[in-house]
């Protein structure tokens, strides 16, 4: 292995309580509609397609607007208080010293920004990558193969460190090797787990030792 590639939502930063409160309320100030299965389909998308489906529930607005909305309430509620995942800035500190670091998440640049710079972590990433740069969110490989491409690593070097489903589906699609790191409040799905090639309790088990 030759590079670690992290998601944010659900790994670095515990998020996506917050991503479901903010736009569930949205939803339903806004004349939505909001499905049991919301959740659990909005995570991974990237940007525009979150927004379009939220559009789909009813939400009155044209996508970019509800994009627009959603990401300032977001960096505003991460300002108010950075809610980082146990181990998070001790594990990427940790891993920095052996490996080259980037980084491949669904959430927009804007809010990718506001966690490295809040919480300090921001130098010790050489690249960032939010889907809305890709052509495809995830479970589609695009953003993972765009961390690699980046780097200037191939994708079976990297591995990637994920939490969610669609996560898993995406960074094994594009070839590296997955860790996963459920989160316990929205465990993947067991064909997506059964893609890792190790499945760690927590952040503090994600060891150089590890992947060596």
């Amino acid at each position: 292995m030759e590079a670690c590639v992290f998601d944010l939502d659900g790994v670095l930063v515990d998020s996506e309580p917050v991503w479901e409160e903010v736009r569930r309320e949205f939803v339903a100030e806004h004349g939505g509609a909001w499905q049991p299965d919301t959740q659990s389909r909005l995570m991974g998308m990237s940007t525009p397609e979150w927004a379009a489906y939220l559009h789909e529930l009813g939400v009155a607005m044209p996508p970019d607007q509800i994009a627009r909305a959603v990401i300032e309430e977001m960096a505003d509620r991460y300002r108010l208080e950075m809610p980082l995942m146990p181990g998070a800035r001790e594990t990427v500190r940790r891993l920095a010293a052996h490996y080259t670091l980037g980084l491949a998440s669904s959430s927009p640049h804007a809010l990718i920004d506001v966690v490295l710079d809040e919480s300090g972590l921001r130098e010790y990433f050489v690249t960032t990558v939010s889907t809305e740069e890709v052509g495809r969110g995830k479970p589609a490989p695009d953003g993972y193969l765009e961390a690699a491409r980046r780097l200037e690593i191939y994708p079976k070097d990297c591995v990637a460190i994920e939490d969610s489903s669609n996560g898993l589906r995406s960074a094994y699609a594009a070839g590296m090797r997955v860790i996963a790191v459920p989160h316990p409040r929205y465990p993947p799905a067991p064909d997506a787990l059964a893609l890792a090639w190790r499945v760690l309790p927590g952040l503090d088990a994600l060891t150089p030792d590890l992947l060596a």
